[in-house]
């Protein structure tokens, strides 16, 4: 399977659970609520250095330009006038910092581990498909107790194109010889959502960080605020359904 643009969107329903193989999850905002931490992080530094003339940006202008974006995206969208070494010298003093507030202030999202020793108890292939550096994806999935959860570890910036595009899952599908057909994902971001569903998978929505019509617009099967939610377990149970999707 390789990473082929282009792919028509599938059907946005999981596939039956006794077909699927895989799962695959992204890592900010699905395992961790880490963008209000990016946030702060974007905020703070680009205020000491006087952009926008020092007045700190808006949590909806994160949500909009910088959410589930790629690190070079994000490094021409602020800085268009940089070259990129300067760039990406920036962005990784950036991580730095969000790695400091990580370590002291990352909290799994509420019922994460119910769910992922729903997986494993399933026997599912499980990857982690994410735009974060390598760096930051290996201690947020420390933070949150899963390093030996994850089977594989998929870096956008590694793979030929990073989210939007679905390379990075198409190649997490690839390492396991999983069809998008009996496989799904859950994601947090328009970007993220996109990228997935153009790999062919049905994605479940996570609103930790944007807001559910925007995730619906981008393709989601349904959306849940947490993985406590009944919706996702009566999904996952095949029980009857008890609450709106």
């Amino acid at each position: 399977m390789g990473s082929v643009a282009g792919i028509e969107p599938i059907n946005r329903q999981l596939p039956p659970i006794e077909s699927v193989q895989a799962v695959l999850f992204d890592v900010d905002g699905t395992l961790a609520d880490s963008d209000p931490l990016h946030y702060v992080a974007f905020r703070d530094m680009l205020s000491e250095m006087g952009y926008n003339d020092g007045i700190p940006i808006t949590e909806d202008f994160f949500s909009a330009f910088i959410s589930g974006k790629h690190n070079s995206e994000i490094g021409v969208f602020l800085f268009p006038d940089w070259d990129q070494q300067r760039r990406d010298q920036w962005l990784d003093d950036k991580e730095a910092l969000f790695r400091r507030l990580a370590a002291e202030h990352l909290e799994p999202v509420a019922g994460l581990l119910r769910l992922t020793e729903w997986v494993k108890k399933k026997g599912f292939r499980r990857a982690a498909v994410t735009n974060a550096p390598r760096s930051n994806a290996v201690q947020m999935i420390a933070s949150v107790g899963l390093t030996d959860f994850f089977e594989h570890l998929v870096i956008g910036s590694e793979c030929e194109r990073a989210k939007p595009f679905p390379d990075p899952y198409l190649k997490a599908l690839e390492h396991f010889g999983v069809s998008a057909e009996n496989a799904f994902a859950f994601e947090d971001s328009p970007a993220g959502l996109g990228a997935a569903v153009a790999a062919g998978l049905p994605v479940v929505g996570i609103t930790t960080g944007n807001p559910g019509p925007t995730l619906v617009a981008a393709g989601a099967a349904f959306l849940i605020k947490d993985y406590d939610d009944a919706a996702l377990w009566s999904k996952l149970e095949k029980e009857a359904v008890t609450s709106s999707l």
